[in-house]
């Protein structure tokens, strides 16, 4: 994945840096693949606004992906490599020996004409589905289930990574993105191999504009509002007006909001990295 810089005849260009887009083979998603995309701007079935900074942005469709690589023994040959204006990662288009075509999300360094295979038995290479019980220690996994048969659940954005650590019974341990290890029933599936545009969280868009392309709104920081609209707003000049905390009230910047009676509390090895 290569990024592009840009000469800058125009002042939107001088910081631009944006994907070179050299890993996509095709411009044309798989029409059977296809699902509208409906755009609420933020508000309700009474159209009030509920969610701030939403609103405009492309017209995009969405693109049904796999998650659950439930075709066992089945194998499937990579078609070609995709952008998906619904997430940060590559996805691929997979053509199945009995027919069907599947998108998934395209692990980095797949290739078109590739065979993967997913269910017991498969190789432990790049882009094949494994149950945890079948996964090596040590190797780099994504799209991991949290039940069996949920469909893959954590580490599915952009050059995110999983792995897995040891097992314990009938649990595996693995480390997540966030530096918290956890444990999961080694009946779960992962795909081997990390989430493909690992450059994206490098990118730069430039101008205000391209941020309006994707649906999102301008943000007012807290302390410039007004007493009336955020509990950090008023004062003279740039005066917080006590501790950070949300609208409603909630602290910030340090404050836990996971519930202390979480049931997954038993699961987590070791809590994520402050």
């Amino acid at each position: 994945m290569a990024l592009k810089k840009f000469k800058p005849t125009t002042s939107s260009q001088r910081f631009k840096i944006v994907s070179a887009f050299d890993d996509i083979t095709t411009a044309t998603p798989e029409k059977s693949l296809l699902a509208p995309v409906k755009n609420s701007g933020g508000r309700d079935n009474k159209g009030k606004m509920t969610m701030r900074y939403i609103g405009g942005g492309h017209k995009k469709q969405y693109r049904i992906i796999d998650f659950k690589r439930e075709k066992d023994g089945v194998p499937a040959t990579v078609k070609s490599i995709e952008y998906d204006p619904n997430r940060t990662a590559r996805i691929a288009l997979l053509f199945y020996a009995d027919g069907e075509k599947r998108y998934i999300v395209a692990p980095k360094g797949l290739q078109v004409g590739k065979t993967l295979m997913s269910g017991p038995g498969s190789a432990p290479e790049v882009g094949n589905t494994l149950l945890l019980s079948e996964i090596p220690f040590g190797t780099i996994i994504h799209n991991i289930e949290l039940r069996p048969g949920q469909g893959a659940k954590m580490a599915r954005s952009a050059g995110s990574y999983a792995q897995l650590m040891s097992r314990d019974g009938k649990f595996a341990i693995i480390k997540l993105p966030s530096g918290e290890t956890r444990m999961i029933l080694q009946s779960c599936r992962a795909t081997v191999g990390m989430v493909s545009n690992p450059d994206h969280n490098l990118e730069v868009s430039g101008k205000a504009g391209r941020t309006r392309w994707m649906g999102r709104r301008p943000r007012v920081n807290a302390v410039r509002m007004n007493p009336v609209d955020h509990p950090m707003g008023g004062g003279e000049g740039r005066s917080t007006g006590g501790h950070p905390r949300s609208r409603k009230g909630t602290p910030a910047k340090g404050y836990r909001t996971r519930s202390k009676k979480n049931l997954s509390d038993k699961y987590i090895v070791e809590r994520k990295k402050k």
